[in-house]
């Protein structure tokens, strides 16, 4: 690991928690230069949905580049990108009653998100943005002024302007109705608030720290945003995908966003992808008004095609993932029962996307890194990296399950002493 300490830059950091050199990959699974297999309940942090090399994306995958088929084409039409679309309007858009027209930005999440930001100050004229207490939408500037996180903010080395944090759901445990504070200041011609443009939220906060919205949370921002003329954005970048079940992880509240961001998992094969659906009377971009060099990754257009025609046809991935999601949090309710009286925790999340909060400080990490003894990848999350994240493939079977989750049970009662 010489060249890594010597040539890369100290900006890294997954490396730091799994220190052993990765070589080959498969389904749930990673294998490392000297053999050892560990079970992956990390996922990409969400872009590997589908697991580690699928069968059924590489074929179509190789046989595409075995005919040279087009692999940089920016934003020209291309038979892979024009497949796609039609899959798209098919499998996902028109089942669920959508109208959204398709933008490649750049292939991040966070240029997505910069997309949604800077066409909504388009459409509105205004510059002002509202977003939610521990949020996280992404490292570049206009994505960081947004997001929560302190440490996060603070390497953009310059003040972070034109956005106003509002309270996410349980921000104040149910003390206060939803809203109050968002709507009075809005009403309020002595607040000082800045007219926004656009209010942008995850349904689940990830980064955050699993943090899941109330449906009825979600209706009452829709319907906010509808009578106040603000713009919708969800950003579905790590929750979409069939993360907490359904495609998109607003189709539990029944609304249609304005605006929705979505990356990662949309190739199907971890390879760099991103869309920005936009409402047709919404698409006021003039022509390379946004635009980039990599916004027609092909061979990503390829995976992504047979993804949705694969998993995306029928309901039995979304079924899967929601029974799966109730099997982790049955065992997390045993694990946070056995735990009470060593250390307080409790778990959160949706679907797929699960956590345990631990109230001592630095609990969470110690928990992941005896597990990675235990060769089980997992990550923290939330301000204080106080919460145990899983983002498990969706395609994990039940077996690499409960031996995942067996692994987390052991080393939550070594770390705690319960």
């Amino acid at each position: 690991m010489t060249v890594f300490e010597d040539l890369e830059s100290e900006v890294r950091s997954y490396c730091r928690n799994w220190p052993v050199v990765f070589d080959t990959a498969k389904g749930s699974r990673l294998t490392d230069v000297d053999g050892n297999s560990y079970l992956d309940f990390f996922g990409g942090a969400g872009a590997l949905n589908y697991g580690h090399n699928p069968e059924v994306l590489k074929g179509p995958l190789l046989e595409y580049f075995q005919r040279d088929g087009i692999t940089h084409g920016l934003d020209m039409y291309t038979t892979a990108k024009g497949e796609f679309l039609h899959t798209f309007e098919d499998v996902i858009l028109k089942p669920r009653g959508l109208d959204y027209k398709v933008q490649f930005p750049g292939p991040t999440g966070a240029n997505a998100v910069e997309s949604a930001l800077k066409l909504a100050r388009k459409i509105t004229g205004k510059e002002a943005l509202i977003n939610f207490t521990n949020a996280f939408h992404g490292m570049t500037l206009g994505a960081l002024s947004v997001t929560g996180n302190s440490m996060k903010r603070g390497g953009a080395g310059i003040p972070l302007v034109h956005s106003t944090p509002m309270p996410f759901d349980n921000y104040f445990d149910g003390k206060f109705p939803d809203f109050l504070w968002f709507e009075k200041v809005l009403d309020d011609a002595g607040s000082s608030l800045n007219d926004p443009a656009a209010v942008i939220v995850e349904t689940v906060q990830g980064e955050g720290g699993l943090n899941p919205a109330r449906i009825e949370w979600l209706q009452g921002l829709r319907d906010l945003c509808t009578r106040k003329g603000l713009l919708m954005i969800v950003d579905d970048v790590q929750m979409g995908c069939g993360r907490t079940g359904p495609f998109f992880s607003f189709e539990i509240a029944g609304i249609q966003p304005d605006i929705v961001t979505i990356s990662k998992s949309i190739s199907g094969y971890g390879l760099p992808m991103a869309l920005v659906l936009i409402k047709p009377e919404y698409d006021q971009w003039g022509p390379g008004e946004h635009n980039g060099t990599f916004r027609g990754n092909n061979p990503a257009f390829v995976t992504a095609t047979h993804t949705l025609r694969h998993w995306w046809s029928d309901d039995v991935l979304e079924r899967d993932t929601l029974r799966k999601g109730e099997k982790i949090e049955e065992a997390f309710a045993k694990i946070v029962k056995d735990t009470t009286g060593t250390t307080e925790c409790f778990q959160k999340g949706r679907g797929m996307a699960r956590g345990i909060q631990f109230d001592e400080e630095g609990l969470a990490e110690k928990v992941a890194a005896k597990a990675f003894e235990h060769r089980l990848l997992l990550e923290t999350a939330g301000p204080d990296d106080e919460v145990l994240k899983l983002l498990p493939p969706l395609t994990t079977s039940d077996d690499e399950l409960d031996e995942g989750l067996a692994i987390i049970a052991e080393s939550v009662r070594t770390v705690t002493g319960s």
